[in-house]
């Protein structure tokens, strides 16, 4: 039995619009992001099944760090200016090989909805958890890069 090197945890970065360096966010306590590309069958009297209406995607996000060193700042700063930024989630370096099935999940134009953080206690860091939603990702695994496009306006 393989047992999974657990040093080698996801790093996320992120990279406000404009800016070219991008900043690295940790500690980072959990990234959540979540895909939901609605389709429905649609269905004929006569037949089940005729075709698919797409729904337009979304991508929403959740993120928790700690308040300890700037990346908590940054990101309130980000979230009350209404700052468009982009979230890259890579696989940390592993001398024993990929841990992880994907390469790089980049979430692009990310607005911040939601910044709750935690009451300061006598023992242990506040963290701070951030949501928002995407307007667009690219998923990378191996040598391909997979993007999901923003919707088009309907006519």
């Amino acid at each position: 039995m393989d047992l999974v090197n657990w040093q080698s945890r996801l790093a996320v970065r992120y990279r406000p619009r404009g800016a070219s360096k991008e900043e690295l966010i940790s500690p980072i306590d959990s990234f959540q992001p979540s895909f939901t590309l609605g389709a429905e069958a649609l269905h004929s009297v006569e037949r089940t099944h005729i075709g698919v209406v797409y729904s337009p995607q979304q991508i929403t996000f959740s993120m928790t760090v700690k308040a300890i060193g700037p990346v908590a700042a940054q990101l309130t700063k980000l979230a009350l200016n209404g700052t468009p930024f982009d979230v890259v989630v890579v696989e940390g370096e592993d001398p024993n090989g990929p841990q992880w099935s994907f390469k790089e999940v980049l979430l692009s134009d990310c607005i911040v909805t939601s910044a709750t953080p935690t009451s300061a206690m006598l023992s242990g860091a506040p963290a701070a958890t951030f949501s928002g939603f995407s307007l667009s990702a690219a998923v990378t695994a191996g040598s391909e890069r997979t993007v999901v496009p923003p919707p088009s306006p309907s006519a």
